[in-house]
Parts: C-alpha cells; structure tokens; sequence
C-alpha cells in the first residue's frame, strides 16, 4: 500500500512538472544548468545526475583524510567540492586555512575546534602557580567543544585546528563553496607542505626571534606524520567554565562568533511529525557566522517509510550527504525529465541542481542526511502539502489544468490535511480512491 501511494504520489508530482512545460516557464531555465557561481557562466547538461562516494584516500599518524573527485562535473557546476575526514582520539588536525568558506558537520565523535580570527584579543589565559603567587601562562583566543550534530562554520582565510579530545574517532565531511575561489583549482586541498617550508630559515628566525635551528625545526620538511597527528599526552590549553562567558560590543559582533551550532537536537526542530520525521534548518537568522560563509544547511531525518513533501530549492544549489540508511530518491529537472532515479545510501552524495525537483522516500530502515546549501537564507519551495504550491491555486484552475474533476483537484490539493515537509506513509484512503494509476 506504501509503495502504491507513493507511485500515486509521484505521478501527479511528474505531471505538475510537464504540464505545458509550465515549470521550464516559471523557472526560465530549460533543461541547462547554468552556474556562474565561480565568476563566469558554465553551462552543464545533465541527462542523469550519479550519487557519488570519495575517491582517493590519504592516511596521517591519527587519522585519514578522503577525497571526493572535485574535477567531476557535478562538482565544479555546483560550485562545491568535499572531503571526508576521521580523526582518532588524541589526534590533532594541524592549524591551516582555506581560501574557500565552508561548513564541517560532525557524524560523530566529540573533541575541540579552535580559530584565530585576525584581530580579535587572546582572551583565554592560563596561569602557573609559583609559591604563593600566578604567574600568567598562555594566552590564545577562544576554543569551542564540539560534539556529533554540530555544524562548524569555516570562514574563509581564517586558520582553524581541531582535536580529538574523546575515546572515539571523530568523523566529518566537508563542504567547501569555490564562490570566491579565483585561479587554478586543481588539488586545492591536496595535503602540502607546511606554510613556513617555503621561507628562508634565516629571515624565518629573524621574523620571530628565534634561532635558525628552531626556524628549520617548525618548517618540519622532514615530518612524515601527515596532516592528522597524535599527541600523546593529550592536548593542554584553557577551556572556558559553563557560564563564564559575557560578550559585548563589538566581541559580540564579531570576535566572539560562535563558530558552532547542533543541527541535530530534536528540540531544535523546524518540523516535527511524530509518525513521519523532522526538518532542522540552519541559516544566517539562526546561526550568525554564515553571513561570513554564505552556506546554510539543513537536517533531515525521515521514519520508515515516510516520505519528503517535493520541492525544489529556489536560490541555492545542494550537496547532500546521507548519514544513516537510504532512500529511494528521484529528481527531476525543470522539463519534467528524470535526471536521477535510484536508491541513495549511507556515506553517498547527491548535488541537486537548484530549481530542480526532488521527492524521497525513506526505506525500511529510516533515512537520514544533511543538506549543504550554496546560499546563507537558502529558501525552498513544496509542492505538495500545506503552504505548498498546490495550496495557493484554487480548485478550478487545477481542475482545469489537468483536466480532472473539482473532487479530484480538492482531493490532489488538500490529501495530507496539515502536514508540513515530512509525511506519514499512510493517509486515508478515501482521498485517493479517484486518482488515477499512472504508468
């Protein structure tokens, strides 16, 4: 019965989308993907969009680091490119930055994130205990805790590490926008040398007044370990108490971003049916350094069997990333052509091409997975459902459109009652017994 309402489902949705070519009008595209989000219009045809998995991987001392294939066409329209990453406990990503923004959600693990934002204070400080009086130790900005659920936001330019400070490996994907990338791409996040490598160890040692021993030491052009590596004794910086921090003024701002949000809290959620599923969305209303990133994200988590209202995404392109399970997922350009129709798994990607359609139906096991939107206020559009397109025509001119009774298009616009994005595999049957089967 399941699968029937879904191919009933599936087929209005397909004939929404060719009705006179009314979507191609709408949406002013054709059946081209164009992109000038790297400075210059790309043109990609897409007949069939691939679910995608990394490509090469790279091991370090704690951890390894994969690589999906940025060259593949799908990336360089969508303007993205992503890594996938595993960091054993005690294992430190070593300090770098990027010249692209991008967004980091953890799959799991817990442990600590710190960023050097240029021109912000060291507020956190450590001090030593000498007899009966402190002496003050270290001072660096501030260092975020994460856990599994967290969105870390990357501005660009702006030098990041992260520590595995928990008993399990942390694991995260990557998603970083080329928006403001100029010049050659190739192997951007290739694993390189260390910064200070390509210095004079003379003038190096002068710069930071320290000796030329010390300058080829940190050059590290010797050092196997990789990007990834261990610290035995555990890592010792100072760590804010619950409350203790009050921001102000220009710190608020800026200085004191929160660089970290959960997208995973249930308590969170944007929508919430309790047979079905639930959406949380993350945006700059919400989560104010994606001003700086100019990315969004949404999580959704869909029960068994259920399905996701279509929609298509207005203003951004998607890169979605399935955490747990799968789902029979089919998309549809604005010519009403299926582009990509197939089951998406656990660890797969999919780039949904904006304003094409989508509609997901969870398998027997759930399905669960992130979206990266190319855009800070990434908006969407249903099809179906309350507050969906269906719901803004009156009966008459769906009637008319798709030359079926008023019952029929009272039924097609008002089936799923009050229900929002996520709907139940099942709804009476009464209201659907006059749709017609479809092949």
């Amino acid at each position: 019965m399941a699968h029937t309402t879904f191919l009933s489902f599936l087929s209005y949705f397909c004939i929404f989308l060719l009705f006179h070519g009314s979507m191609a009008q709408v949406l002013g595209q054709g059946c081209t993907w164009q992109s000038s989000r790297q400075g210059g219009s790309i043109e990609c045809n897409f007949d069939k969009l691939q679910a995608i998995e990394p490509l090469t991987q790279v091991r370090s001392q704690a951890g390894l680091t994969e690589y999906f294939d940025e060259q593949n066409e799908q990336f360089r329209c969508a303007g993205v490119f992503v890594i996938r990453r595993v960091i054993k406990p005690r294992g430190l990503l070593l300090p770098r930055y990027h010249n692209t923004p991008g967004l980091v959600y953890i799959i799991q693990g817990s442990g600590f994130v710190g960023m050097a934002f240029c021109g912000c204070p060291e507020t956190f400080q450590e001090y030593q205990c000498q007899s009966q009086s402190q002496k003050l130790g270290d001072v660096h900005q501030r260092v975020h805790q994460f856990t599994q659920g967290d969105v870390v936001a990357l501005p660009a330019g702006v030098a990041h590490w992260f520590y595995n400070g928990g008993n399990a490996p942390v694991v995260a994907v990557y998603v970083f926008d080329e928006f403001l990338l100029a010049g050659n791409k190739n192997g951007v996040l290739q694993p390189g040398q260390n910064i200070f490598s390509g210095f004079n160890a003379q003038l190096l040692s002068q710069a930071f007044g320290i000796n030329e021993q010390t300058s080829r030491i940190i050059q590290n052009q010797n050092d196997e370990r990789g990007e990834i590596i261990r610290v035995d004794k555990g890592l010792q910086f100072s760590k804010p108490a619950s409350g203790q921090l009050s921001p102000n003024g220009l710190e608020e701002n800026f200085c004191s971003l929160n660089p970290r949000k959960n997208i995973e809290d249930p308590n969170r959620a944007d929508i919430y049916n309790p047979r079905a599923g639930s959406i949380t969305r993350l945006n700059s209303q919400n989560f104010p350094i994606l001003n700086l990133v100019q990315m969004s994200a949404t999580r959704v988590n869909l029960q068994k069997n259920a399905i996701l209202s279509p929609f298509w995404n207005i203003n951004a392109h998607s890169v979605v990333y399935v955490i747990q399970g799968q789902a029979s997922v089919q998309v549809v350009n604005n010519q009403g052509r299926n582009v990509f129709n197939g089951i998406l798994r656990r660890g797969q990607l999919l780039i949904i091409p904006q304003n094409y359609a989508v509609l997901k139906k969870a398998e027997s096991e759930g399905y669960q997975y992130i979206a990266f939107k190319t855009n800070a206020n990434s908006m969407v559009s249903h099809i179906a459902v309350k507050n969906s397109i269906l719901r803004a025509l009156p009966v008459d001119v769906l009637a008319n459109a798709y030359h079926i009774s008023r019952q029929e298009a009272q039924n097609l616009k008002n089936n799923r009652g009050e229900e929002i994005g996520v709907l139940t595999p099942n709804f009476p049957q009464s209201t659907c017994q006059s749709y017609p089967t479809r092949d």
